[in-house]
């Protein structure tokens, strides 16, 4: 069981801290409780750009990079729905530059009209490579579209167009900054041979006099009972047919979240995996098949992705998908199945977080949650999991009426779907 230490200071800044012994490298992360969900329609994609404005230079650091790597450490960021996360990894003896540039770009971000005209120059281009000239690349705002017709998570972290992103303007940048960048909307999780006075004191040095914020109240609107199938077929040039299922599912703190996350790890985690063994393997009808959770704050989704094998239609492909998922009740569950999946969950889980930089970010994760030493229980919460659990929510959520589907077809095939 890891030991954490955590601390507050005044001005709202969480600190979570586990020291681990006979490393020399430490890890720190900073994460920001906000992502694409925080945006309103007309302005998304705010918290990616302000992802790449984070390394754009502050008041005493012209390139944060660059310090990074003099201090013989790496670093990087990355945004989702719910937050944007920062991280570095840099020798233990160095710990104090990554207080120093984490601080001085919480405090003092360069903002200036050039910057922002660059980094949003280079958001627009990611979006072009990503969703435009990427084979599937605009799945994601094809099935957020179809999922969602509340809630921000109908469109991507990466924003809903290209034009809505080119028209973002520097006082939409500077204001979406200053509501959500501050300490009180922060955690900073350490995790290295360095004991918690010194993470203490560090935190406070460097962060201490770093003024709050209000962070806006959240009022996300909430998604009405989906109560009927939603379909939608789009032809593009891709290589195959693709078919994209997806089924509304509780958020991260919802009962079922580990039932959901079981389910997906029986049908797909491993190559014995039932859609993986039976219609990859066996009846060939996919060439590769997932099925997974986005892991979302807010009620999310429960998603299944199968590139179809030429010759299949889409009729067949989801019916034997959906007849999969039946199976899960008719065809019993078995005690060797239920151990492989809690067996590899836990050792998953525990090999992630023996990476300094991994268990930084989970840290920060759990304490977002609510309590960072929940991290303690999470294997034992996964394997409380029973097969009445599994049958419960099939039988309540995987249903036709709460589906949603994507039919990706491709230009040159000849289904008429």
């Amino acid at each position: 069981m890891l030991k954490i230490d955590r601390m507050t200071l005044g001005n709202g800044l969480r600190i979570v801290h586990s020291r681990t012994a006979g490393t020399q490298l430490a890890a720190v992360d900073v994460l920001y409780r906000v992502g694409s969900r925080d945006e309103d329609e007309a302005r998304t994609g705010l918290a990616h750009l302000l992802e790449h404005l984070m390394f754009n230079g502050s008041r005493h650091v012209a390139d944060f990079s660059a310090c990074v790597q003099d201090a013989a450490g790496e670093c990087n960021a990355w945004t989702n729905c719910d937050v944007t996360n920062y991280y570095m990894t840099l020798p233990s003896c160095n710990i104090e530059t990554a207080f120093w540039l984490e601080s001085d770009r919480m405090a003092s971000l360069n903002l200036d009209a050039r910057s922002i005209k660059t980094q949003k120059e280079v958001v627009v281009e990611e979006f072009k490579q990503r969703v435009h000239n990427a084979p599937y690349g605009d799945a994601g705002h094809i099935l957020r579209g179809l999922c969602y017709k509340r809630h921000p998570y109908r469109w991507p972290t990466i924003g809903m167009s290209l034009e809505g992103i080119e028209a973002l303007g520097e006082e939409d940048v500077r204001a979406f900054h200053d509501a959500y960048y501050s300490p009180s909307n922060a955690i900073l999780s350490v995790v290295g041979d360095i004991d918690f006075e010194t993470v203490a004191g560090l935190a406070d040095k460097w962060f201490g006099d770093t003024a709050p914020c209000d962070r806006p109240a959240r009022a996300l609107p909430a998604e009405e009972r989906q109560l009927g199938r939603r379909e939608v077929t789009v032809m593009r040039d891709v290589p195959v047919n693709t078919i994209y299922m997806a089924f509304p599912m509780g958020g991260r703190m919802s009962k079922d979240f580990h039932t959901f996350d079981m389910i997906s790890d029986l049908l797909s985690n491993g190559k014995s995996s039932r859609i993986v063994n039976n219609l990859v393997k066996r009846d060939r009808l996919f060439s590769s098949i997932d099925a997974y959770i986005d892991g979302s704050l807010d009620p999310g989704l429960f998603h299944i992705d199968g590139k179809m094998n030429p010759g299949v239609d889409f009729e067949l492909a989801e019916r034997k998908i959906r007849e999969e998922i039946g199976d899960l009740l008719t065809v019993p569950i078995t005690d060797d199945e239920m151990a492989k999946v809690k067996n590899k969950f836990e050792s998953n889980f525990l090999f992630s977080n023996l990476n300094n930089q991994n268990l930084a970010y989970s840290l920060a994760y759990y304490e977002m949650l609510g309590d960072a030493g929940w991290i303690n229980a999470e294997v034992d919460a996964y394997n409380a999991t029973t097969a009445s659990d599994i049958a419960r929510v099939i039988g309540d959520s995987f249903t036709e009426d709460n589906s949603c589907v994507v039919r990706y077809q491709a230009r040159h095939d000849g289904c008429h779907c």
